[in-house]
Parts: C-alpha cells; structure tokens; sequence
C-alpha cells in the first residue's frame, strides 16, 4: 500500500491536481483533529477499544480519504461499516484492520475521475492502484479487471457478497 506521503507527492507533481483546493484543505485538517481529539480524550491502551462506526457515506475527495484513513491506521481505530450505503471512498475503508461490514449495506465501487470526467491514462492507472491497495482480495482483483472501468455510476455490491469474499462481518448490533 502506497504511504500517504507518496500519494501526495504524485498528486502535487500534476498540473491538475484533483486536491487542490481550500475546501480540501479544511476537511483533512477537520478529520485529522477529529481523530487526534478523540484518541486523547479516550481511555488508553486495553481499558476501551477505540471504533468508528461509519454510517451511509456516498464517499468523497480520495485526498480527504486517504487522510482520514492514515489517521484511523495510524491510532489503531477499529472501524464498522453499518450504513444502508458506502459508495466510491467509503469502501477504502475496507482495507484497514479489522474492518467488519454489516450484511445489508450496499457498496457502491467506481473507477478515479474528477469529478465524473475521465483522467489521463497514467493518472487513470496510478489512482485505481491506489485505490486497490485498500482493497483485500479477491475485492482488489476484482476492481481492477471490472470496476474501475465505470466512471459514471457505481457498481453495487452487497455487505453479504463481501462477507463472503472474506471479509469480516460485524457482529449483530
């Protein structure tokens, strides 16, 4: 998986850089106090298990993701995917540790754009490997031969077809 720090790297050397902006800016700095607040302000070590239940995210900036979940990696934060939807970022979330999925949330997987336009062929090939790197397998076998080819829309699959390519499910609730 690809450090956040190269990801960045890559991103600046484009002239088009899909993370530029202020709005970008301020939602990572928001994510990463967020998750720096709450690891302080909780218990430590093995007095409280530290979670993030995600509910219905349609996703977002792949630059605010990435940051998001190098903090989540970074504290250890167990995340549970319970949502009706996940779709496009959301589902990177699928690759950090002890990720669980409920059975009934839709995920909804979709190839890099800005914003629904197609990328250059090597930007294109560079983001869907990014991407896939948050993705177990056969989930990031299958992103690659067949998802990250829809642009438009999103491919839907359910938390219980996940389950059943390995990964694991959330406990009831």
């Amino acid at each position: 998986m690809p450090s956040l720090i190269d990801t960045l790297v890559k991103a600046s050397l484009h002239a088009k850089n899909p993370f530029n902006g202020r709005a970008s800016r301020f939602v990572s700095a928001f994510l990463a106090a967020a998750v720096m607040i709450s690891t302080l302000s909780a218990p430590s070590g093995v007095e409280a298990q530290q979670l993030l239940v995600v509910g219905s995210d349609r996703g977002g900036y792949l630059h605010d993701r990435l940051a998001e979940l190098e903090n989540l990696k970074v504290h250890g934060i167990k995340v549970e995917i319970r949502g009706r939807v996940c779709y496009s970022t959301c589902t990177m979330f699928l690759g950090l540790p002890e990720t669980c999925v409920d059975p009934n949330t839709t995920f909804g997987f979709h190839g890099p754009s800005r914003g629904g336009r197609k990328l250059a062929p090597e930007d294109f090939e560079y983001f869907s490997k990014v991407m896939a790197d948050y993705y177990p397998e056969p989930l990031k076998s299958w992103f690659m031969n067949t998802a990250r080819k829809r642009i438009n829309g999103v491919h839907k699959v359910k938390g219980s077809e996940l389950i059943r390519m390995g990964v694991p499910a959330c406990r009831a609730a």
